[in-house]
């Protein structure tokens, strides 16, 4: 996020100052790692969660659709970026990898195909494939068919235009681009204070980790884009908008594969369903990586608590993070999600032999020896204030403005990085009101469909998803018609 919205400002306003602060040796170790996320370019193409069956039985399109539009966002404008030879070659962080959807049983199975019939004619779903063959499963991913039980009942979804993509690669190469424009990036650099002055300006402080020495410098915007840890900061702030927001951190873990004899029989990126309790975070799903240009296998994730907000933080994040404003919302989501709570203790409680037998749930030829266990990023979910139930639980991102416009930061765990380009588009529109009728001139430039929706206008959808797909080394879409011609062919 905090490496988008240093790139774009750049491109918008190149007289201005930027300095990032980041408390590692390195930026991209947490939440952006390749090794801590699932790599998946959030595009909906696969993710069931949304799109929740209604009590009805009916599947509504729109949030899938919503935040495919904002992917879009993100594919334009990384895009231009490689067109302009702000980013270098593409291959370095995205790369087609289909996105399947995989399910059993007649219940799912129905919902399943409920879902395709309803997404199969947007145009930003467009070549999505429904079967609930067996021998046709086997041909799109192999291993979740291999030694299966064939009285099983299965279901598929697949869309071949799907991509992987390493967001650490993406992350220091946008802010390689910036340094390169005279922006500053502060390594082994964290940000213990932060002021408003009288003047309206931000006075931060800040700790050099390696000399111990302390620093200030003042800002005239501040954005905090400090994943798990941006609670505690904008808490610091002292703002009101930051006001009944609490922290719920989720910790996890993948199996991990890199065994090419194995890797080479999945080239996929293949969801299930979530289990009953389970955050959507939560979804299994058996993942092609792509990192530094080697590929492996994930599967996960499995679930489990830690109250430490950072991969490489405090014990005390949690209970640090209590005040008095949001110790009500916190408590009244622990109320009310029982089921969760339930869930996450099952996962802490379960051992590897319990993790394998998941694995094998999804592929049934899992050997153990071929798979270690990895921890996974940290994830903290959003508590904040609800007027009917006391608290929420948010399993989305939060943006946090203060009044003036003079800070912002970013809550939340998912879908992230994928929608990192609009979100911060945002944040940009929101404080920067005076500027922001100047830049869009520029803005349209870097994101040609910027304010525009795609999937209610066919042939521009078309056109955006054809171009950026030729300019990321992507290939295009198969449409209905062309597919049926070809297996005809």
């Amino acid at each position: 996020m905090s490496a988008t919205l240093a790139t774009i400002i750049t491109q918008v306003q190149p007289d201005w100052t930027i300095r990032v602060y980041e408390r590692l040796g390195d930026v991209a170790q947490e939440s952006s790692n390749p090794w801590n996320n699932a790599g998946t370019g959030h595009a909906a193409l696969c993710e069931l969660n949304y799109m929740p069956e209604g009590a009805d039985g009916s599947v509504d399109p729109a949030k899938a659709i919503s935040i495919n539009e904002q992917f879009q966002t993100s594919r334009q404008l990384w895009a231009h970026l490689v067109s302009i030879g702000a980013l270098p070659d593409p291959k370095r962080f995205i790369n087609t990898t289909p996105h399947m959807t995989f399910v059993h049983g007649s219940k799912d199975i129905d919902y399943l195909e409920r879902r395709y019939q309803a997404l199969k004619d947007q145009p930003l779903f467009e070549g999505m494939q429904f079967s609930s063959d067996p021998a046709q499963i086997a041909e799109w991913t192999p291993l979740i068919a291999k030694q299966r039980d064939s009285r099983q009942r299965i279901a598929a979804t697949r869309i071949d235009s799907g991509t992987d993509v390493d967001f650490g690669s993406l992350t220091r190469l946008l802010f390689s681009d910036v340094e390169r424009h005279g922006g500053e990036i502060h390594l082994n650099h964290q940000v213990t204070g932060l002021k408003r002055q009288k003047d309206g300006t931000w006075r931060v402080k800040v700790l050099h980790t390696v000399g111990r020495n302390s620093a200030t410098v003042n800002a005239r915007f501040v954005f905090v884009g400090a994943g798990g840890g941006a609670l505690a900061l904008l808490q610091q702030s002292g703002i009101e908008e930051i006001k009944g927001f609490g922290g719920f951190p989720i910790s996890g873990q993948f199996f991990k594969t890199s065994n090419p004899k194995v890797v080479a029989q999945h080239q996929a990126k293949v969801y299930g369903k979530a289990a009953v309790g389970a955050p959507p975070m939560s979804v299994p799903h058996l993942d092609t990586r792509v990192v530094d240009g080697e590929a492996s296998l994930l599967f996960g994730p499995y679930a489990g608590f830690t109250p430490k907000f950072l991969k490489s933080s405090t014990w005390f994040d949690l209970p640090f993070s209590i005040r008095w404003h949001n110790i009500w919302p916190m408590l009244a989501v622990a109320g009310h999600n029982f089921d969760l709570i339930k869930y996450l203790v099952g996962e802490l409680l379960a051992g590897r032999r319990k993790k394998m037998a998941a694995l094998r749930a999804f592929m049934p030829s899992a050997k153990d020896a071929d798979w270690e266990l990895i921890t996974a990023g940290q994830r903290v979910q959003v508590m904040k204030k609800d007027a009917k139930k006391g608290g929420v639980l948010q399993f989305g991102t939060e943006v946090i403005t203060g009044a003036d416009g003079t800070i912002a930061g970013l809550l939340g765990a998912s879908p992230g990085a994928s929608t990192a380009a609009p979100i911060m588009l945002d944040v940009l529109q929101r404080c920067f009101p005076a500027e922001f009728p100047g830049w869009e001139p520029k803005l349209r430039e870097m994101v040609p469909n910027f304010g525009v929706t795609l999937n209610d206008k066919p042939e521009l959808a078309a056109e955006s998803l054809a171009h950026t797909a030729s300019v990321l080394g992507l290939p295009a879409a198969i449409g209905a018609n062309e597919r049926r011609e070809a297996v005809t062919a």
